[in-house]
């Protein structure tokens, strides 16, 4: 019976350990969103932090509402494997950054003391975009969103990322210790501000006289963060057994790129993480824009288009010669929009995300980057739609990334299969397309839906044609068919 990877577990010389002892450090850092990405990302940088400069900032590790996480990593004493694949090779490394692991139903009296604890400095979120509920017309706080329904209504029991920092943030207030710095690590335009002023919206309703403080004196550094890390399936664990001779039950793998951009506004310290190669600046927005411009944006295109042409994952995508040139163009289109930054070159940029793409050794399903459109789509494909359209460039690109993700809206492919849209407002984009009858209809009814598509695209007649000119041709010849008539 092979043994279960763990603290003491001996590792393979080509596995890398720790490079520090991590039982001596204790916790700094509450990270809330527990998954595949936080530990490719935001664990190794302060894995890197610990074994450079050291301190406590060990992660406590919570999830909202899966028990799976805490199950996988409590056993191994926070320990997991995380394996980079690149075209230069694969290799691993054990990570023993994360010094709990627990689940807000099981652990709730636990995370709230976490929380309130002087010795928690930061607390991170990893929730994806869909997990905050924000009203993104106004910025504050969608009440519709389950969340926030919920701690709107049971304050003292929050099972959102809202209500929990409410709650912590007011107990920390009322014993007279400082504030923790709120780290959001999302795909949201402006992260930092935009959780701020989130945050306060929520406060006004549920702790009025919270609201100017977190206001002014909680910090909200804006970050860009970047690393491919696709879902993990059972080969992701079979290869970590191979490469360490250990059971791993909370194995990741990801690419062996990652960037980290961070405001550097952190008035109760923070980790080392420049030692993992961060990159500490005073405007985050520019690298945010280009990232999500750029590889969100082509992500989505591809994703939804390639789901729809059959190919499984972004590696296959890559591998379609009509849809990597429309992959490239989308880069092209997307970097035109963007205002110039020192040290950066677009181009260089896009050439090395077409090389990430076609990673043979990933597999990063296109299904799961299709995930939540209604949540990605208006800062990765409709906001600089909107900036081109403004500078007179040409929008081809932008709609037809916009057509295939109406078409996705359908919910079957070319053969009538059906398949869930996995999307917080999946429901409303169904009764929207029903019993809609061609191109025009189904492009109408969700150029319609409140607070998606800005009125100056939706009512924009160059811009509906071509959206509705390629949704028609997507239908009436198939995906595929579509593809080649547009790389042509």
């Amino acid at each position: 019976m092979t043994a279960r990877l763990s603290a003491t577990s001996p590792l393979p010389e080509a596995v890398t350990a720790p490079g520090y002892a991590p039982q001596a450090h204790g916790m700094g850092i509450v990270h809330i969103g527990l998954g595949a990405f936080h530990k490719a990302h935001q664990a190794a940088y302060t894995e890197d932090a610990l074994a450079a400069a050291g301190g406590d900032w060990r992660i406590f590790g919570v999830s909202l509402r899966s028990p799976d996480p805490a199950a996988e990593l409590t056993p191994q004493e926070g320990r997991y494997t995380l394996i980079e694949r690149g075209a230069e090779g694969t290799s691993a490394r054990v990570i023993g950054a994360i010094a709990r692991a627990a689940c807000l139903a099981d652990a709730r009296a636990e995370i709230t003391a976490a929380l309130a604890d002087p010795a928690t400095r930061i607390v991170s979120l990893t929730v994806t975009e869909k997990g905050y509920g924000i009203d993104r017309a106004t910025g504050g706080i969608d009440r519709s969103h389950p969340a926030i329904a919920h701690d709107l209504a049971h304050p003292d029991a929050p099972q959102g990322v809202a209500g929990l920092l409410v709650q912590a943030l007011a107990a920390r207030r009322a014993a007279g210790i400082p504030a923790f710095t709120v780290l959001c690590c999302d795909n949201l335009p402006e992260n930092g501000p935009m959780l701020r002023g989130w945050l306060t919206d929520f406060a006004r309703a549920a702790a009025p006289d919270l609201a100017d403080h977190i206001a002014t004196e909680v910090a909200f550094p804006a970050t860009m963060v970047d690393r491919i890390t696709p879902a993990r399936t059972d080969a992701t664990l079979e290869l970590a057994r191979q490469l360490t001779g250990l059971e791993d039950a909370a194995a990741v793998e990801t690419e062996t790129f990652r960037q980290w951009v961070i405001e550097d506004h952190f008035p109760t310290g923070r980790p080392a993480w420049e030692a993992g190669g961060a990159i500490f600046a005073a405007d985050v927005r520019p690298f945010e824009d280009m990232k999500l411009r750029m590889l969100n944006g082509a992500h989505s295109m591809l994703a939804y288009a390639g789901f729809l042409a059959g190919h499984e994952f972004v590696r296959d995508v890559m591998g379609d010669a009509a849809l990597a040139r429309l992959v490239a163009r989308h880069l092209e289109a997307a970097a035109a929009t963007l205002a110039p930054l020192d040290g950066v070159d677009f181009a260089a940029y896009a050439t090395a995300l077409t090389t990430r793409f076609a990673n043979p050794h990933l597999a990063h399903a296109t299904y799961q980057i299709a995930m939540d459109g209604t949540e990605k789509l208006p800062q990765r494909i409709l906001a600089p739609a909107l900036l081109a359209q403004a500078q007179g460039q040409p929008l081809d690109a932008f709609a037809f990334a916009t057509a295939a993700w109406m078409r996705y809206t359908l919910g079957r492919h070319d053969d009538g299969t059906a398949y869930a849209l996995r999307d917080p407002r999946e429901a409303m984009l169904t009764k929207a397309v029903s019993g809609a009858d061609g191109a025009e209809a189904v492009a109408g009814a969700l150029f319609a839906l409140p607070g998606l598509v800005p009125a100056a695209l939706a009512q924009d007649a160059t811009f509906r044609t071509a959206v509705i000119t390629r949704l028609d041709r997507m239908l009436r010849d198939g995906m595929p068919a579509a593809i080649a008539a547009e790389a042509a």
